[in-house]
């Protein structure tokens, strides 16, 4: 048992060393029944440390911003073992507070219903364009995702925006912008539109699923993380 047991560590010190950044699994928790609240999150395992984490965020839809007490990060004090993916400190967060879920009336079986997804691996750097329709509604989209950089290594920041337009199935088009071009966030790389969704049967909430590569160590190391932009669109 000795034996087995120094192996693993061996095999999970390697991993470690071998591991470029860790890299998050977003989590589509659901929408209240209104639409106008959304729940998700994400939880990886630390690169470093093997120690799993997790975050859980709760966003109010029209207001593309979190509520109040609507950030919570849990980090766990011990490493995963062999096989873990570090998904138990996700059920670990999302039972501590199962009240900020009740509280805003958040349907863990009221989940996004996908109008886009992304199984590109392009770092979207550059800005991307997607289309994509909504076929129960007959709705088309065009979406640009805009980044800007400034500075660079340790002093590199970041931001983005989204220029969406809509055009409704009866030949309506409105443009609106989404996104905090203001908000400048340090060490990320590069954003990218990995998914986008809609409220089920409320075509009028959507949001987008925005991966982002922030620079983890010297060295090129980058970790992947998960943001939304969230809109309710008229």
């Amino acid at each position: 048992m000795a034996k087995k047991n120094i192996c693993v560590t061996a095999i999970l010190a390697l991993a470690a060393s071998l591991w470029a950044g860790d890299t998050a699994s977003f989590v589509d928790l659901g929408f209240s029944s209104d639409g106008r609240t959304y729940m998700f999150a994400q939880y990886g395992v630390q690169s470093g440390t093997l120690k799993p984490w997790a975050d859980l965020f709760v966003v109010d839809v029209p207001r593309n911003n979190f509520v109040a007490g609507g950030k919570i990060s849990y980090f766990h004090d011990t490493p995963v073992v062999a096989g873990q993916d570090g998904s138990g400190a996700l059920y670990r967060i999302i039972s501590r507070n199962a009240s900020i879920a009740e509280q805003y009336r958040v349907d863990f079986c009221r989940q996004g219903q996908p109008l886009y997804v992304s199984l590109e691996n392009d770092n979207g750097s550059r800005g991307e364009t997607i289309e994509f329709r909504d076929f129960e509604s007959g709705d088309f989209y065009r979406a640009t995702l805009v980044p800007f950089t400034e500075g660079s290594g340790s002093t590199l920041k970041s931001s983005f925006y989204i220029d969406l337009e809509k055009v409704s199935g009866n030949g309506g088009r409105r443009t609106y912008t989404m996104g905090a071009p203001q908000l400048k966030r340090p060490l990320v790389v590069s954003y990218r539109i990995r998914k986008v969704m809609t409220a089920p049967r409320d075509g009028s909430s959507i949001i987008f699923v925005i991966e982002m590569k922030k620079q983890a160590a010297p060295g090129g190391d980058v970790d992947v993380r998960y943001m939304v932009e969230a809109a309710k669109l008229p």
